[in-house]
Order: structure tokens, then sequence, then C-alpha cells
């Protein structure tokens, strides 16, 4: 609302390229493409705008951008002539690279995967900047990924193509979120983090943002060492099981009961409410003795998605005061705590 020139896109004329950029001060996004520039030279112009126009083209047009006037740019193509006003170019923030830090270097669709499973125990407007972002701690080939929002908690391991130097920061979720959705067209994703900014480069594209500042909390102590009770459950039934306990639950702040049984048979059910109520059994591998825990029926549904790959889940309860903790039965990079409700 402040500065007019934040809701415009950059475009740039410059050598044998168009640079694109935009940026809200706090997460910067870049990109080019090839062109054949006759005058170098830039504007700024609506981003919504913009985009609404280029949906409208077909994927092979070509088209001819001009600036006319200081601030209009001409757009002409085969069969149309257009003109955007804009904004001069001086009055554009100026995009700092983060040109020396640490790097990590992975596989774009590792580092998808895992924003799949750890993105979303973040708070993204937290009252706690701190909760707003996720945990980057990197040391030789291993990164290790974690976020929560004080109810729940991802962690997750991935394996560095190259060897890292030893490096911690938490970067804001949204912007993650933001590389993650782009990380689609690059087989590599290359992180490189400074002291108060880090970087993405996926291909031809760049998003860079600030760090958050602060202490992320210690949640290593919080990750049960032991539990009384695991179970193998079948993630698809329990979704199901999940989603019709919901519909009532949502009555009640989501408060469900998940009741392991030691006749290995799970029960997943809600308390009478003014609209209803639902309890649904399922057969599960059981180990260990009988337990019972309250959880937020959404939470569960949360981790289930981003377990979407898996056909079967464990769980593992060490009683009603404990956190619930979801693993993937044939993997051991992943762990997602839930913190129980009062019964």
């Amino acid at each position: 609302a402040t500065l007019p020139v934040l809701g415009n896109i950059l475009i740039k004329a410059e050598n044998k390229k168009v640079y694109f950029a935009a940026t809200n001060l706090e997460v910067s996004i870049t990109t080019s493409a090839e062109a054949n520039v006759k005058n170098e030279g830039a504007i700024t112009v609506p981003a919504k705008i913009l985009t609404a126009y280029t949906s409208l083209l077909g994927k092979n047009d070509e088209v001819e951008l001009a600036v006319e006037s200081g601030t209009d740019l001409s757009i002409k193509s085969k069969s149309s002539k257009t003109k955007i006003k804009g904004i001069s170019a001086d009055e554009f923030p100026e995009i700092a690279r983060v040109e020396s830090g640490a790097k990590l270097e992975l596989k774009s669709k590792d580092f998808k995967a895992a924003m799949d499973q750890v993105a979303f125990s973040a708070q993204e407007n937290a009252s706690r900047p701190i909760l707003s972002g996720v945990y980057l701690h990197a040391t030789g080939n291993e990164l290790r990924l974690a976020a929560t929002d004080s109810y729940r908690l991802s962690e997750k391991f991935l394996k560095l193509d190259t060897e890292a130097k030893t490096t911690t920061c938490v970067i804001p979720v949204r912007a993650v979120l933001e590389a993650d959705r782009l990380s689609g067209g690059a087989e590599a994703i290359q992180i490189t983090i400074s002291d108060n900014q880090a970087m993405f480069t996926l291909g031809g594209t760049e998003l860079t943002t600030r760090l958050i500042e602060g202490q992320f909390p210690d949640y290593q102590q919080i990750i049960p060492k032991k539990s009384a009770t695991q179970v193998l459950v079948a993630r698809d039934e329990l979704e199901l099981a999940v989603r019709r306990v919901s519909i009532f639950a949502k009555e009640n702040n989501q408060h469900m009961k998940v009741e392991l049984q030691s006749d290995s048979t799970m029960v997943v059910y809600t308390d009478a409410t003014e609209i209803g109520e639902e309890r649904t059994t399922i057969p599960v591998k059981l180990e260990g003795e009988a337990n019972i825990i309250a959880l937020n029926a959404d939470y569960v549904l949360d981790v289930l998605s981003a377990l979407s790959d898996e056909k079967e889940i464990r769980i593992e309860l060490d009683g009603k005061l404990s956190p619930a903790v979801v693993k993937a039965p044939k993997a051991d990079d992943f762990i997602h705590l839930i913190m129980p409700l009062k019964m």
C-alpha cells in the first residue's frame, strides 16, 4: 500500500535476454528469457494485469515489447496491440543476490517431497515469528529440516548431492512454499545461505528471502524416547475414518479420540455432539499394550496427506499425555509429532 511499485513486475531488456523480477521486500523472484533485444531498457507494470494478459496468449505466440512515453508498455502480437500503464523502473527496489555463503545442492524431487512433509507444520502468521519458518541444519552430506507451530512438529532428513559446511538457519515458510512451487521446472536446486539471506536457484530462476532471526525451539527434547504401543495401520482406511469423524468433530473443535485395543483394532471416534457422532473400527498390527489418546482430527489428516505415497503408516503412543508419533514404516528419515488434547 505504501509502495505501489511493489505490486509491479520489473521487465528489463539487457544483452540478449529479458529479465523479470518481483518483490515484496521480504521475498524476491527473478527469472529471464531469451529475446531479440533491439534497445536495452526497463519498466515496471502491474503484476495482476500482466499475468491476466499473458494467460490469454498462445504458447507459441511471439510478442514485441516496447516502452512508449516513458512509462507505457506496448505489447504487440500477431493479432493484437496492447498498452499497459506502468511505473518507472527507477522506483523499483534493488534486488540483492546472495553471492557467497554455505551452498546446499539437492535434487528438486527430494526437496519437493521434503517440503510436502515438513512445511505444513509451520504457522505462517505466528505470533512468534520463529514458528513461521522452516529450520535447516546442514552438516556434511546431511540436511535436517523441521517445522512446528507448537501443537505439532515435522522433522525430515535429506542427503545432499555435495558435502556442505555446517550451517543453520530458519527460512520463512512462505518463501519455502514458493520455492517448492517453482521447483517443478528444475532437476536440481541450490540453496545459498548467508548471514541474513538465503537464495534458491532453480534452473534460470532465483528466489531470495530474508532469514528469520532468533533461536528455533529445541524440539529434540520433546520427541519421545520410548513408546508403550506401536501400530501399523492402512493409511487409506485411517484417512476415511478420520474424515468421517471430522464431520461431527467440527462441533467440538476437531476433538477426536483414537483407542488402540488389545484385540488389534483401532477405534476412531468422537463424543456425541449436537449434530451426531461417529465411531469407526479398523484392524491394525499391534505391538505393546492397549492405549488411548485425544487428537485434533485436522492435524491427523494433514500428516496423512503428507504421507500420501505410503500404504501403511506407523503410530507410536506412550500414553494420553505424551505426543503421538507418526512415521513411514519403511523409512527412518521422517517423524511427525502431534500434541495430545485433554481427554
